[in-house]
């Protein structure tokens, strides 16, 4: 479990008196030992005495051929007497977790065998929703004590773990009988559940460290009719015979008979971290290769970054400023002579204001969240934290949208503030919903858990129009009462024609080569966010992941001002929207990456479960054009008032 410790270091002012001061100490020490260590409210862990009841929930089935969740009892599994839903925050609703208690009965340290939970007949309807779920490789997910349970898989790779391990177990198997082609449908029918455990050796209580489970599909059999109290010969604890093996393995058919057991074990084991094992990582070196390559591009970008701050800054405006003579004022090329120009204001300015607003929105919402992962607050035992923190966040950074686009607006000459934040307001959630409403749509279709209720989608209604829109509005006001922006050179009030480019310089080609090397440092990192998100895997390596972003902004940065200076300079003063796109088109290059891993890595066939998934990466794809777009033009915005600034201009 993820818990914190706090170390002051830092000096106590002179107070004068020396008694003030230890004082001060004093309750700053006592302090640090009060704020030692805390876990957040909700997930940390118990401690249960011997022979305490544990509380065993199910959750959704998954697979990673549809990306469609069920919930547990869709499938007619045993059922206790009475299902309760557990209360599931934003996230887990949005992530199509359906939290619900199971029948398993287990009490603390007390092992349990063959155990028999329930005995049902197939008819030709749920044989076919087995069948189904069992095709599409279905995993059921459990619960205990806020830990997921997982099937350990040992591994013979040298160097690599001896066991991993995978979350959920799959409803069942495809197989063939000895001499025979006919596939057949096997059932998990026998679970052997293992709780292991970390005992306090002075309170004798003890605290869940993991949950494990060996599934296996067995043909219980029986001597004469079935009653509450009828032994299995298959599995008995009395004449010692357990299941170890699928030798007999239970089909799948209408009117066949299955009787669900399960077994349950208790092994102590030495605390570490009840986490540890669900997060083992073992491509370090893969995360440490895309720092470097990342670092590297950086590195390469910041050289011509600084040779032409050198150059412009230090040649070509001393150069610029020694011309003494008008003649030699007119031969001369370069940036300087769209001095009267390069703050003209651009078509659609409206639209920009807009963006780059959205786009300030969007970079507080990752930075937060980052800082907050990085400190452990949203680790996966806070199951659903990551997506509630964004969506938190992203409704209350509308003050910062709503400031960024009117300070814009109003360095354009505009006057009716209001507009540009109604258009902030909603241009970018109204395409991320419209997009999210049709994806959920299908989800309704397929009767998948994933789909979001009503009352969610009320939820989320309510944050956008009841949160984020008054709050865009307060910030714009709040902008659009500041000065304006001086621009650094007058305006000329014609026009300057713009020379013929040469190919290199033409728009859609610069626009394409910017956005590579932003997408060059990120893109390792995002093969490991998009194998969490689509394979079910955990993501918690936030501290590459804040460093990798740090590196995003500073390549995006980078390569804007290196093209936009090469614009300048071959006088086409057309920059501010070209700055956007330059760093925004590395998007179209992450959206391409998604696609080749859509046809590369995942075993999706469903042409649902393929729109679900073109359609979220196009959320994503959008969202990061306009984070890296709004970089881009900031860094060109800064670059050209720096430069014109710094020049004498007649």
């Amino acid at each position: 479990e993820h818990f914190f410790s706090l170390s002051f270091v830092g000096t106590v002012p002179a107070m004068g008196m020396e008694a003030s001061g230890s004082a001060i100490v004093f309750l700053l020490l006592l302090f640090i030992h009060v704020a030692h260590s805390f876990y957040l409210p909700g997930v940390a862990p118990q401690d249960f005495e011997k022979g305490d009841e544990l509380k065993v929930k199910v959750n959704k089935l998954t697979s990673i051929k549809t990306q469609l969740p069920y919930s547990y009892y869709s499938l007619p599994f045993c059922q206790p007497k009475k299902i309760v839903d557990s209360t599931e925050n934003l996230g887990e609703v949005l992530r199509g977790d359906r939290i619900e208690n199971a029948p398993y009965s287990f009490k603390m340290r007390e092992a349990q065998m063959c155990n028999v939970l329930c005995r049902i007949t197939l008819d030709a309807k749920t044989a076919k929703a087995f069948k189904e779920k069992i095709d599409d490789e279905y995993r059921v997910n459990m619960i205990l004590d806020n830990l997921p349970l997982v099937v350990p898989i040992e591994r013979g790779d040298p160097g690599s773990p001896a066991v991993v391990y995978q979350l959920g177990y799959h409803v069942g198997l495809k197989g063939q009988y000895e001499g025979s082609k006919e596939q057949k449908f096997f059932m998990h029918n026998h679970l052997a559940f293992t709780v292991r455990y970390h005992r306090d050796v002075q309170t004798d209580s003890a605290r869940i460290v993991g949950f494990e489970v060996k599934p296996y599909s067995i043909k219980h059999e029986y001597d004469g009719k079935w009653s509450e109290k009828t032994r299995l010969t298959t599995c008995d604890p009395h004449t010692k015979r357990l299941v170890v093996s699928s030798s007999t393995p239970q089909e799948v058919e209408p009117k066949k008979e299955i009787i669900f057991t399960y077994d349950v074990d208790f092994q102590a084991m030495k605390w570490a971290s009840r986490w540890d094992a669900y997060l083992l990582m073992n491509d370090n070196q893969i995360h440490w290769f895309s720092i470097v390559n990342s670092l590297m591009i950086v590195l390469f970008l910041s050289g011509m970054v600084a040779m032409i701050m050198l150059r412009t800054l230090y040649r070509d405006i001393s150069r610029y400023n020694e011309l003494e003579t008008q003649e030699e004022a007119q031969e001369e090329t370069g940036w300087k002579l769209v001095h009267g120009d390069v703050f003209r204001i651009p078509t659609n300015s409206d639209l920009l204001c807009v963006y780059v607003g959205t786009g300030v929105q969007c970079l507080g919402m990752v930075f937060v969240t980052m800082i907050f992962a990085m400190l452990g607050f949203l680790s996966p035992s806070n199951r659903g934290g990551l997506m509630t923190a964004m969506l938190l966040l992203w409704v209350f950074m509308g003050l910062f949208a709503g400031y960024a686009s009117s300070r814009l607006y109003k360095m354009f000459k505009g006057t009716e503030w209001k507009k540009i934040a109604f258009r902030t307001a909603f241009l970018f959630p109204a395409v991320v919903s419209s997009i999210f409403f049709v994806l959920n749509a299908l989800i309704w279709g397929q009767k998948s858990s994933g789909a979001v209720p009503f009352g969610t989608m009320f939820a989320l209604i309510f944050l956008w129009f009841g949160i984020s829109v008054p709050l865009v509005f307060v910030g714009a006001y709040l902008g659009f009462k500041k000065p304006a922006v001086d621009d650094p050179v007058k305006t000329n009030k014609i026009p300057r024609q713009i020379p013929e480019q040469a190919w290199y310089m033409n728009p859609v080609f610069s626009i394409l080569i910017g956005g590579i090397l932003p997408f060059g440092a990120v893109f390792i990192e995002l093969f490991f966010i998009l194998t969490s998100i689509w394979l079910n895997q955990f993501y918690y390596i936030f501290g590459f992941l804040f460093l990798v972003f740090v590196i995003l902004i500073v390549t995006c940065a980078e390569i804007t001002v290196v093209l936009c200076y090469f614009q300048l300079c071959s006088e086409d003063y057309l920059w501010w929207w070209r700055s956007y796109l330059t760093s925004g088109s590395s998007a179209l290059y992450l959206f391409l990456y998604a696609t080749f891993y859509f046809f590369t890595k995942l075993q999706i066939t469903k042409l649902v479960s393929a729109m679900l998934y073109f359609g979220y990466m196009l959320i994503a794809s959008y969202a990061f054009f306009v984070l890296t777009g709004t970089i881009g033009f900031y860094a060109c915005l800064w670059f050209t008032r720096l430069i014109y600034s710094s020049v004498k201009i007649d």
